[in-house]
């Protein structure tokens, strides 16, 4: 299977009372909350993990984007993606360059997103992974100014005008609902042809998850909210419709981010993560309001029919504000411990649900580098090996992988 390291860029150093006084994005104020110079370390530290996860020998680095947001500073995953490509073609270390943000739905430029998706797939001598999220509710409309009726439907638009600017040979017009251009000529294209291959993050929604089997993207779930609560649903949900579709029940149509900590015993784990964990579910996802999750508008029909007939698929996210270090591992809103404890309970995650890609989340919350980069190492060397010949003898071809990454991300 793939191993694939996450990252986002929190601002790590926020008030002891921050959930309970802020909503945490969109109008969380900036100047009587930072210290600038932890923002300036804050960048340098993110730097610092994605590159040390190149070097630990992950089949790929992802990063994602999100806008006026405290718990993930990254309004273009872009900038540190380039570097990510960039040194490690230099460097000789061929991991995939898995971008899971440039969300289609809130933006105002498709083809700048081309552009800079077919650069880094340059720069990477053809490893990018291109990430297309719909958008998040707040994030498309609050942040960017997106109705929310449209924000769908500018999703599709956007994703048909993007893959085909990537590989039309003659410039084009495009005469759509929501962009109209006279030439659509971009350069440069991607190495990959016809197109880099596709990833969309999603919690569930079925109508998004018939999209990407239809179009033949990987389902990248983005699971915060506690496995145990809602992995089975979700994940019977996609696999139903893929047996609909006719579709092979292929794990390497599947991604899964999952939060890790991995310490010398459980105890020792649960004594050094249990404070960011607890930052991070509290201060960061858990403060978003949940109706900022699906403004009016927003969801589709089959997402909404789906959420009012059972809300349980947001898990623990109703209540993670007050959510204990022991609701968030028993949940599995994070898998925490010792690597045999770790590498026991992934296994059984990835095998129960066939997923062929698991992301892990090393960097979370108030994690300062020293600690990210041990749980890098950690889980590298002590876990990685023991997950990474799963499916290996089922037969599956990983057609949604670039050709240019190699199985294991050694130096060339």
């Amino acid at each position: 299977m793939k191993i694939v390291a996450f990252f986002q860029n929190p601002y790590r150093y926020l008030p002891e009372g921050f959930e309970d006084k802020y909503p945490s994005v969109v109008t969380t104020p900036y100047f009587s909350l930072v210290d600038p110079e932890k923002v300036t370390e804050a960048f340098h530290w993110h730097v610092e993990e994605v590159l040390h996860a190149v070097r630990m020998g992950f089949d790929g680095i992802a990063v994602t984007e999100h806008s006026q947001s405290s718990y993930d500073m990254a309004p273009n995953p872009d900038l540190v993606a380039a570097i990510a490509a960039f040194i490690s073609q230099v460097e000789g270390y061929r991991c995939a360059i898995v971008v899971l943000g440039r969300a289609l739905g809130k933006t105002h430029e498709p083809l700048k997103i081309a552009e800079e998706y077919a650069i880094l797939d340059h720069l990477s001598g053809g490893r990018l992974v291109a990430g297309f999220p719909v958008g998040l509710s707040y994030d498309a409309s609050l942040n960017n100014g997106v109705p929310p009726m449209e924000v769908r439907g500018r999703f599709y638009e956007a994703f048909r005008l993007v893959t085909r600017a990537w590989s039309e040979p003659e410039p084009f017009a495009w005469n759509g609902r929501y962009w109209q251009f006279p030439f659509v000529n971009i350069w440069p294209r991607p190495l990959q042809q016809p197109r880099p291959p596709v990833w969309v993050p999603g919690i569930g929604n079925p109508e998004t998850m018939s999209w990407m089997l239809t179009n033949d993207a990987v389902f990248a779930y983005l699971s915060w909210f506690g496995l145990k609560l809602t992995g089975q649903r979700i994940f019977d949900r996609f696999w139903s419709i893929a047996a609909e579709k006719g579709v092979e029940a292929n794990p390497f149509r599947v991604a899964y981010l999952q939060v890790v900590a991995v310490g010398a015993s459980d105890a020792d784990a649960e004594r050094r993560y249990r404070p960011h964990l607890e930052y991070f579910f509290r201060k960061g996802l858990g403060a978003i309001p949940p109706n900022w999750l699906a403004l009016p508008g927003n969801i589709d029909i089959r997402g909404l029919e789906a959420v009012v007939r059972d809300p349980s698929d947001f898990g623990l996210y109703l209540r993670m504000r007050e959510a204990s270090y022991r609701d968030l591992v028993d949940s599995q809103c994070a898998v925490v411990g010792g690597a045999d404890t770790v590498a026991q309970q992934l296994e059984e995650i990835v095998r129960t649900h066939r997923i062929g890609n698991l992301v892990v989340m090393l960097q979370f919350g108030s994690m300062p580098l020293e600690l990210a980069q041990e749980n890098i190492e950690r889980f590298a060397r002590e876990v990685m090996p023991r997950l990474r010949p799963i499916w290996e003898d089922e037969g599956f071809i990983h057609h949604w992988w670039p050709a240019a990454a190699s199985m294991h991300s050694a130096r060339a």
